[in-house]
């Protein structure tokens, strides 16, 4: 299986070569540089789709991906995002959540696939429960957990139930 994922409106989704490893997760719009996804900017999305469609359902969709994740692609998963995609109302609120949960389907099996990781992806997971159901910003979602050790990283998700 291929580790791309073409858009309907021609954007792709791959894994590349990043600063540590071959798993940094690279978005390109058509026309537009290829680049590597910030937390802020899917995180923000979420957070936009929370506002339309309560942040319950969006959190519960993003841990449905979150429980089908490994350490590789897999088709199922996909079939999975694009399902999901479709119960949202618009064409365009559905390109964006099948763009937004890939991506971070995307990020969360580059942090399985981290060297040494202890944590993998449920440093996405934290961020996003942090985002979504504890309703803190973008922002500190995003970075609340730089310079944490990965004991008390564990401890908070283990506090949350995952």
């Amino acid at each position: 299986m291929s580790n791309q994922i073409c858009f309907p409106d021609g954007s792709i989704l791959e894994f590349g070569a990043g600063r540590f490893d071959d798993w940094c997760v690279y978005y390109k719009e058509p026309g537009g540089p290829r680049h590597a996804p910030h937390d802020t900017e899917y995180f923000e999305t979420m957070a936009t789709l929370a506002g339309i469609y309560g942040a319950n359902r969006v959190y519960q969709d993003f841990v449905s991906v979150y429980d089908m994740t490994g350490s590789q692609v897999s088709s199922a998963t996909l079939q999975h995002i694009e399902r999901i995609s479709r119960t949202y109302n618009s064409a365009e609120e559905q390109l964006t959540v099948l763009k937004t949960l890939s991506i971070l389907y995307y990020a969360m099996i580059a942090e399985e696939n981290k060297m040494n990781t202890r944590l993998g992806k449920k440093i996405k997971r934290l961020g996003i429960h942090r985002l979504l159901m504890e309703n803190i910003s973008v922002k500190e979602a995003a970075t609340c957990m730089i310079g944490l050790k990965a004991d008390v990283i564990e401890r908070e998700c283990r506090d949350r139930g995952f």
